[in-house]
Parts: C-alpha cells; sequence; structure tokens
C-alpha cells in the first residue's frame, strides 16, 4: 500500500505541511511567550514605578525635620486597594513607613531585594505562604533622593503561561483545521499528478511486453506532458525500429536465399551429370562463381553496417590526396563505361589533401559509382567531380538514370532497397560511413532526367 506514489505522495505532502506546522508552532509560541513575559515586566515596571511614586510623595509630604515620627499617617490609598485595582499583589521591603499606622502594605523581606541601592530589581519568587512562582519588580521608594525601601509589585507567573496555554490551543485548532485542508488538497493534486503517470506506467508495460500501439495521456500539462509526449515518440520510433529489424532479416533472409538456390542448383545438375556440354558445365561453373562472390559481398557488407549500427568501425587518421583517390574510383568503372557506351567523365576543379580514412572515402565513392552505374542505361552519360569550397571538399557523382521520387530519396538510403544485382546495403553503408568521417551525403534528383549524389567531408 505505502509503496504506491499515489499514497506516498499525499502523505509526504501532509507530513510536510505538519512538520512545517510544528516548526512554526513551535516558534510561534516561544516568542510568544517571550513577548508576554516582557510585556508582563513592562507592566510590572509601569505599575512598580507608578506605586513607589505615590507613597514616596506621600513620605516627602508628611515627613519634615520638626515632624513627630510618631505623628506620620498612613495614605488614604492603602496597599489592599492598590492590589484591588491593579490586579497584583504589593509588597514593602524597607524601614516602617508609617510607625503605628496600617499602610496596608504586605511586608517582604528578601535577602535577594538590595533596596539600598535606589535600583529597580526584576525577579521571580514564591511570596509567603503561597505555592506558585511569581514575577516581581522592586521598585524603590525614596525620601529626599534616599531610598528608605522598595515597593514590590508581583503578578503570578502561571498567567502569562496561562496566555501561552490559550495560543496553543488556538493554534492546535487552526492547525488541525489547516492540515485537513492540506490533506484534502493534497489527495486531490496527487490524483491529477498520478494519474498521467499510472498511464504511463502502463503504456510502459505494454511496450516492454512488444506493443507498441498504446496510449499516453494526452492532456496533461508541464513536465508529465512533456514526458508523455517524449513516450509517445520513444513508442513510435521502437515500433519502427522492430519493424525495420522485422523487414531487415526478411530481406537478409531472401538475399542469401537466392545466391544459394542457383549455386544449390547448378552443382546438383553437375554433380548428377544432367549437364553434359562442357560449355554449358562451364557456363554453370561460372554462375555459382558469381554467386558466391554475391554472398561475400553480402556477408561483407552485413558486418560492415553492423560494426558501423554499434560504433565499432575503425576509422584511421592519415593525408588522403583526394585527386589520386578520385582518379583511382574513375579508372575502376573506365572498363564497364566503356563497354556499355557511357559517356563517362571526370572533372577536378581542386587538389586537396584531407585528413581522413582513405580506404573508406574510396570504398563511399566506389558505391556512389556503383549505384550511377546500375541506374544508368547504356549510352547514358556519369560524370565524377572533385572539388573544394567554404572549407569542405565534395566530390559528386551525377548520373542520366530514371530519376529518383522525393517520397523516395529517403528510402533509398535504408537496406535493402536498391536492386539490379547489389546487395541493397551499399549507400547504407555509404551514408554511415560519412558520418563516421565526420561528413555528410546530399542527394539532388529529377525524375526522368537523374540525379546527382555528392559526399562533402571537412578538409581539415
Amino acid at each position: 500500500m505505502f509503496s504506491s506514489l499515489r499514497v506516498r505522495l499525499p502523505l509526504l505532502f501532509v507530513a510536510g505541511i505538519l512538520l512545517a506546522g510544528l516548526v512554526t508552532s513551535v516558534i510561534a509560541v516561544q516568542l510568544f511567550r517571550n513577548f508576554a513575559h516582557d510585556q508582563t515586566l513592562s507592566e510590572l515596571r509601569r505599575e512598580a514605578n507608578g506605586i513607589s511614586g505615590l507613597y514616596s510623595t506621600w513620605v516627602n509630604e508628611t515627613f519634615t525635620a520638626t515632624t513627630r515620627r510618631n505623628s506620620r499617617k498612613a495614605p488614604t490609598f492603602a496597599g489592599a486597594n492598590l492590589e484591588r485595582a491593579t490586579g497584583d499583589l504589593i509588597y514593602f521591603d524597607g524601614v516602617n513607613l508609617f510607625p503605628g499606622e496600617q499602610s496596608g502594605l504586605k511586608k517582604l523581606n528578601l535577602k535577594r531585594i538590595d533596596w539600598t541601592s535606589g535600583q529597580t530589581l526584576t525577579f521571580e519568587f514564591t511570596p509567603p505562604g503561597l505555592h506558585n512562582v511569581y514575577l516581581a519588580v522592586a521598585h524603590p521608594v525614596m525620601l529626599h533622593k534616599t531610598p528608605i525601601g522598595a515597593l514590590v509589585v508581583a503578578k503570578r507567573k502561571t498567567s502569562v503561561n496561562h496566555s501561552v496555554y490559550l495560543l496553543v490551543e488556538r493554534l492546535a485548532i487552526a492547525g488541525a483545521l489547516g492540515l485537513l485542508v492540506a490533506a484534502v488538497l493534497a489527495l486531490y493534486l496527487s490524483r491529477r499528478i498520478v494519474r498521467p503517470v499510472l498511464a504511463l506506467s502502463r503504456a510502459a508495460d505494454k511496450v516492454a511486453g512488444g506493443n507498441y500501439a498504446v496510449e499516453v495521456p494526452d492532456r496533461a500539462a508541464g513536465e508529465i506532458g512533456h514526458l508523455a509526449d517524449r513516450f509517445g515518440e520513444m513508442a513510435v520510433r521502437l515500433a519502427e525500429a522492430e519493424r525495420r529489424e522485422r523487414n531487415f532479416l526478411m530481406s537478409v533472409s531472401h538475399e542469401l536465399r537466392t545466391p544459394l538456390t542457383a549455386i544449390r542448383g547448378h552443382v546438383s545438375a553437375l554433380r548428377e551429370g544432367v549437364v553434359d556440354d562442357p560449355e554449358v558445365a562451364a557456363h554453370s561453373l561460372e554462375i555459382v562463381e558469381a554467386e558466391a562472390q554475391r554472398l561475400e559481398r553480402l556477408v561483407g557488407d552485413i558486418l560492415d553496417l553492423a560494426k558501423l549500427d554499434a560504433h565499432r568501425f575503425t576509422v584511421l587518421k592519415e593525408e588522403v590526396d583526394m585527386e589520386q583517390l578520385v582518379g583511382r574510383a574513375y579508372e575502376t568503372f573506365a572498363e564497364q563505361a566503356r563497354q556499355r557506351s557511357i559517356d563517362y567523365r571526370v572533372e577536378m576543379h581542386a587538389k586537396p589533401v584531407i585528413v581522413s580514412d582513405g580506404d573508406r572515402v574510396l570504398q563511399i565513392v566506389d558505391n556512389l559509382l556503383s549505384n550511377a552505374f546500375r541506374a544508368t542505361p547504356d549510352g547514358g552519360r556519369i560524370s565524377l567531380e572533385l572539388a573544394q569550397e567554404n572549407g569542405s571538399v565534395q566530390v559528386a557523382v551525377d548520373d542520366t538514370g530514371p530519376g529518383i521520387p522525393v517520397e523516395d530519396r529517403e528510402r533509398l538510403f535504408r537496406p535493402f532497397v536498391s536492386g539490379g544485382g547489389s546487395t541493397g546495403l551499399g549507400l547504407t553503408i555509404a551514408r554511415e560511413l560519412s558520418v563516421a568521417l565526420g561528413g555528410e551525403i546530399s542527394l539532388e534528383s529529377e525524375v526522368g532526367r537523374g540525379s546527382r549524389f555528392e559526399l562533402v567531408l571537412p578538409s581539415s
């Protein structure tokens, strides 16, 4: 259950929200606690300052050098009234302010209160007879600028904590509601995200099983939509690759079967003595030799193509005199051109020397010329041209064959498309070799007038 993305995604989302909420709540509570503590102390300082000021004023007004000690009267604003007004406890620590009078201030004798310093003090303590801890501020009571005691205003610390508890309670309620909303939102978003992912997963299972006719989500947005589009393209390419592989194997089987059938028929006839005429027997042996050579070329071309597909084809780096190489290629087909009365020409517009694999370049040019001779009828015209411009070397082969329709030009470079006694791999290998050498082969053709194949290689 928890291994499913549709479960883990909302759980992770809610867990993230919960963790963020907890961290935020802890920080908020701590900040509020500090704020409430500081506010309470500020309030206590204000009250202590005001009340001690009242007592200081009363003492200074009722105390003179001629006034008898026992005649000083306690103020009418007794401490009990002040406690009811402020809601705090009020104490006094110091000398007896009003002998014989009840000031209403509870006496407090704490060693930590150094009222003789005349400074305002902040501290925590447990009042006599009580069990709770109080926050307190002690403010000096002054007589003619001389401290005679300290008035202490105290508030129970639990009142501060109570405010914090109220905040925590409200945060918990808000957090629970927020978590519920986040869970619903996470469930909705996870379904929106997971649905196309699950569809892609099912499609991937079908592709793995060999079924490439799969449907992928077509309304997904963002990265999921991009992934779905690329997956659909991949499925189409895999289907095309499998189809080409089947066609390739069928073509190879057919191409191998044809010469083997011919060889087997002639050999059987010779072995069984069906052929008595020496000339016919010699002709049969010539056919067997020709078909064996065709088999050798076919196997060699298949091996070359396999090496190119596997990127295991070795390409040498050497200086290649293109003028000599084109001349060799031209001489290879000169006799065939003479026998078929083909107007066969070569034009050298440059004498470039490039760094490449000479044997492979010659193989490409030979394949292009071989294709031109197969396409050109007797009495036609074939030209071989060498040129150099714009940092590249061009070797072009023009023929007066039937031409190639636009829709068939790309298919021409696929395996086993060419005919006329060839293996059907020459142009395929030529294109792959040109790419391996850092170049390309282009094709221009006009139906009824002929074609032009051009090999372009880097000049350096």
